[in-house]
């Protein structure tokens, strides 16, 4: 009787999450550990389903950094990075989209509406939904920065019922080019910002931003933020996440959260409990 109590309290503790969520846009950067692992994969795609049937209209972008690293190197192409960030060159750039578009994005499609959820997979080309310019005045190749955002297929997708999966790579305002490679954060940040999302969600590889002790913080705002960059807290990885989350809230998006793709229904936890599970950041 004690466990059926419990499970009730549960349902009870998510109701007003629910209600409060429910209709709204949340934008979902799917990556690290969850994108790998097979148990991870299923508890998400679960995860994705609850949210749709309850109402919520998710999108998804994912990244695939690993997959391209492989399969770069097993054509012989070496992977190069620049502060973190990988150089798209020209002969790679083929390559790069047919993993990100062509085996990662039809693959977690395939995937999500098999579990129940009407997914569609697209990327920036599609209906020219962002386009992009080089990144770092060409240093980096045909990796790119999004400079302009249509949400024209985005909504219609959302409005009949359809999960966008998106795959960053972006289109040019030039005839006949490559496109151009983007960090999944960017593109979920940008594509928050200009449907105006309720939420943003980082699965990463980490519980989500920790002190100097290795403890979480559990929300931060934008002046608590910059006195930890000052200090040094805040470094390395987490610093181009941390200045997309704070791109997003500054720009109409009520709360980005970083949390722990590696934890079960991860999503479920910090959506609709109380205490949630990662780091919640606000204005």
């Amino acid at each position: 009787m004690e466990t059926k109590i419990k499970i009730a309290d549960i349902l009870l503790d998510s109701l007003p999450f629910i209600r409060a969520f429910r209709k709204k846009v949340v934008v979902i950067k799917y990556g690290g550990a969850a994108q790998i692992n097979p148990k991870l994969k299923e508890q998400f795609a679960k995860d994705i389903v609850m949210m749709y049937m309850l109402g919520i209209k998710p999108i998804i972008v994912h990244g695939g950094g690993r997959n391209i690293s492989k399969m770069l190197d097993d054509l012989g192409l070496e992977s190069e990075f620049v502060n973190g960030h990988r150089v798209s060159s020209a002969e790679s750039m083929p390559i790069i989209e047919m993993v990100l578009c062509g085996n990662i994005n039809k693959e977690l499609s395939a995937f999500l509406n098999y579990h129940g959820v009407k997914a569609v997979g697209i990327s920036g080309k599609d209906a020219g939904s962002f386009e992009a310019a080089q990144k770092d005045g060409g240093k980096l190749g045909y990796t790119g920065e999004i400079t302009q955002v249509d949400t024209t297929l985005l909504a219609t997708l959302l409005q009949n019922g359809f999960v966008p999966v998106i795959a960053p790579i972006a289109g040019s305002s030039q005839a006949h080019h490559l496109g151009y490679n983007i960090n999944a954060d960017s593109v979920a940040c940008e594509i928050a910002k200009a449907l105006n999302a309720f939420k943003v969600i980082f699965l990463t590889d980490t519980k989500g931003v920790l002190d100097k002790n290795n403890q979480l913080f559990s929300t931060l705002n934008i002046e608590k933020i910059e006195k930890l960059k000052k200090d040094g807290v805040i470094t390395g990885g987490m610093l181009p996440k941390i200045d997309a989350c704070i791109s997003c809230v500054q720009n109409g998006v009520q709360k980005v959260h970083i949390i722990d793709g590696r934890v079960e229904h991860s999503l479920l936890l910090e959506l609709f409990t109380s205490a949630g599970i990662g780091t919640e950041i606000v204005l």
